[in-house]
């Protein structure tokens, strides 16, 4: 069946980073592009990043630009994170999803076929 594990997430201190992975299975990898979002207590999930099947585009939201990289080795069939510079603000659960429309760059959750657990991450100031 489809799986998508998300790990990496942690404690850290303002300013520090922290690296994301999501390893799929059950579906094609290289079919679909990736998404990364996150969901604080109280409000709604938000898009983060999300990249192509290739790995050729990638698109951020505003308040991650320039401090988290998005990308992907479809051999390993994993998605990564790179968070640098964290905030307190990022505090949040973090999703990775698969969508079909390998070519789009989705900010919309809805649109999101598949989807991991989640994993944690807490930024203290």
């Amino acid at each position: 069946q489809v799986q998508l594990g998300e790990s990496g997430g942690g404690l850290v201190q303002a300013g520090g980073s922290l690296r994301l992975s999501c390893v799929a299975s059950g579906f094609t990898f290289s079919n679909y592009a990736m998404g990364w979002f996150r969901q604080a207590p109280g409000k709604e999930r938000e898009f983060v990043a999300a990249i192509t099947w290739n790995g050729g585009s990638t698109r951020y939201a505003d308040s991650v630009k320039g401090r988290f990289t998005i990308s992907r080795d479809n051999a390993k069939n994993t998605v990564y994170l790179q968070m640098n510079s964290l905030k307190p603000e990022d505090t949040a659960v973090y999703y990775c999803a698969a969508d079909r429309q390998y070519t789009l760059l989705e900010i919309r959750h809805t649109r999101y076929n598949y989807w991991g657990q989640g994993t944690q991450v807490t930024v203290s100031s």
